[in-house]
C-alpha cells in the first residue's frame, strides 16, 4: 500500500448544514473513515485492535478549513502518518474536491495507543508500528 493512502467519498445531503455546505462535523466523520479504511488496508482493522486488547483513540484534532464542501462533490481525502512515537502517532489530513482538484481542508490528529482494559497508555507493538510508512513533514 502507498504512504499516503486516498479515501474517496461523495458529499450527502445529510452532511449539509444550515449554511448549504459541509458541516465542520462532517469533516471529523471524514477523518475518522478515512483513518480506519488506512488502517484496515494496512493489516490493522477494528477487529485486530480488538484482539490485541489496545488500540488509537483521538487526543486531538486540528482542521484548517479552506473552502466548502458542497452536496454531491466527489472528495478524496488523503492521508499519512507523519510521524510516530512509543504511545502515540501523529495522522496528517488533506481532503480535496476531485472536480478541480482543490484543497478544501487541511488536517492533523494526534492519536494515542491505549490498552482497551485499563484504558491506559501503552506501548505501540512493533507489528502495528511496522504497518505504517512514517510520511514526514516537509
Amino acid at each position: 500500500m502507498p504512504a499516503v493512502f486516498e479515501h474517496p467519498h461523495v458529499v450527502r445531503a445529510d452532511e449539509i448544514d444550515g449554511l448549504g455546505h459541509a458541516n465542520n462535523i462532517a469533516y471529523v466523520a471524514w477523518m475518522q473513515s478515512a483513518a480506519l479504511a488506512h488502517s484496515a488496508a494496512q493489516g490493522w482493522p477494528t477487529e485486530a485492535y480488538k484482539e490485541l486488547g489496545a488500540g488509537w483513540v483521538v487526543r486531538r484534532h486540528e482542521i484548517d478549513y479552506l473552502r466548502p464542501a458542497l452536496a454531491g462533490e466527489r472528495l478524496v481525502i488523503r492521508t499519512w502518518v507523519a510521524s510516530a512515537h512509543k504511545v502515540s502517532s501523529l495522522r496528517r489530513f488533506e481532503i480535496r474536491r476531485l472536480d478541480d482538484d482543490q484543497i478544501l481542508a487541511k488536517a492533523a490528529t494526534q492519536w494515542a495507543f491505549i490498552d482497551y482494559t485499563k484504558g491506559t497508555p501503552r506501548r505501540v507493538p512493533p507489528e502495528v508500528a511496522a504497518a505504517f510508512d512514517i510520511v514526514p513533514d516537509g
